[in-house]
């Protein structure tokens, strides 16, 4: 990272948003005080363990945003006519995030010292104002992007059970207060472990992908489809009485049945089929109580034989 040797001019400063519809007074303060910046490929621009004194804008070449750590994928990319550190710039706090070099870099830069001069300029400041709501408003988006991927299970695309625990305190609740019954499916793939020992686990993965993409089209959008652990899976099943529950238990099991062989990744593989307890919920029951009820029942299916559904 260094000073470039030329000079900032006024068509530089009108590529930067920040700067849109400034007057041309406040402009030529702000050509004063802006250097021209240059940085490499992989260089850290900005670091939550380093101090930032500085706005940056992007005149070339693009930046990407990580959080935590420069390890995982960014979370954003800044390109021309955007800027960078402008919240660490603002509130004189180390940077929130990490900010690398995609490529060689052209930016200019305005120290803190000079932070009066955005003061000069009501269009300036309503600009600075919408840009800092835009990084609220992603803040946001990827705080309920991560407590959704939370919930999910990142390898079938089923809740996992963080969200069944909180599904059932929230639809248990909701049933018992309006006189409602609710009801769980506990199945398990059968005979998992051989399937894995002979077509690999590869292929079990792509089976136990099978199951959630089967199972999912013949359910509510109520009903919470969750991998329970291993090739186990819970279903609830809110606003729904035991008969019913039996019912759809016993459509899910026909609906693996009938696939004798699918297309994955990997080329044809052969199905599977599931063994299904069912349970409804008792006026005393707990989410654990409520799955030993069902799992006794799934026990029960695989010691009668098997791809059946029982409770």
């Amino acid at each position: 990272m260094k000073l470039a040797e030329w000079r900032v001019e006024m068509q530089h400063l009108k590529q930067a948003r920040l700067l849109d519809h400034v007057d041309g007074p406040c402009l030529r303060l702000m050509q004063e005080a802006f250097e021209p910046f240059l940085i490499d490929a992989d260089d850290i621009l900005l670091s939550p363990l380093e101090p930032n004194h500085y706005l940056y804008l992007v005149l070339d070449g693009e930046l990407a945003v990580h959080l935590d750590s420069l390890d995982g994928q960014p979370v954003r990319t800044i390109g021309p006519g955007d800027c960078a550190g402008e919240i660490s710039f603002m509130d004189n706090l180390p940077p929130s995030a990490y900010v690398i070099a995609l490529k060689a870099t052209v930016l200019m830069r305005l120290h803190r010292r000079s932070l009066p001069l955005l003061t000069r300029s009501p269009r300036l400041m309503q600009n600075l104002a919408e840009l800092l709501c835009q990084r609220v408003r992603l803040s946001d988006r990827l705080i309920i992007n991560s407590e959704q991927n939370a919930n999910v299970d990142t390898l079938t695309g089923s809740f996992n059970r963080r969200w069944l625990e909180h599904i059932y305190n929230r639809e248990s609740t909701r049933c018992a207060f309006n006189g409602q019954p609710l009801s769980v499916l506990m199945l398990d793939v059968d005979r998992f472990k051989d399937y894995n020992d002979k077509h690999g686990h590869l292929a079990g993965d792509h089976a136990l992908c099978l199951v959630v993409d089967t199972l999912g089209k013949l359910l509510r959008p109520a009903d919470s489809l969750v991998r329970y652990g291993g090739e186990e899976f819970v279903i609830l099943l809110p606003d729904m009485a035991l008969d019913d529950a039996r019912n759809v238990g016993e459509r899910l099991r026909q609906s693996l049945e009938t696939i004798t062989s699918f297309r994955s990744p990997i080329g044809a593989l052969p199905g599977v089929t599931i063994s299904i307890g069912v349970a409804p919920m008792q006026e005393t029951d707990d989410l654990k109580t409520l799955i030993h009820a069902a799992d006794q029942a799934l026990y029960q299916a695989k010691a009668l034989g098997r791809n059946r559904v029982c409770g």
